[in-house]
């Protein structure tokens, strides 16, 4: 499993409120790449940040290292598959 931070919010907490806002534009914006698995909010000690689930690490440099001021966290997780 790899997990990496990229970027970063610059020097604030960043709050749910802004945290969600900027999901809806991620979301958007990642839509229909097929590297990306899914896409969701995660609370750290410096606030909220965007993880991205990735099926491969080909995928990691397509996501920002962060959108409207909100850190974008990416996870390799691999292929997701109904059970």
């Amino acid at each position: 499993m790899s997990r990496r931070a990229r970027g970063g919010h610059h020097g604030g907490v960043t709050d749910r409120a802004a945290a969600r806002a900027a999901k809806s534009a991620l979301t958007q914006r990642l839509s229909g790449d097929p590297g990306v698995v899914g896409i969701g909010l995660a609370r750290r000690e410096s606030g909220y940040v965007l993880t991205v689930n990735l099926a491969d690490a080909a995928a990691a440099p397509r996501v920002p290292g962060h959108i409207d001021g909100v850190r974008v966290v990416t996870e390799v997780i691999g292929v997701v598959r109904p059970l």
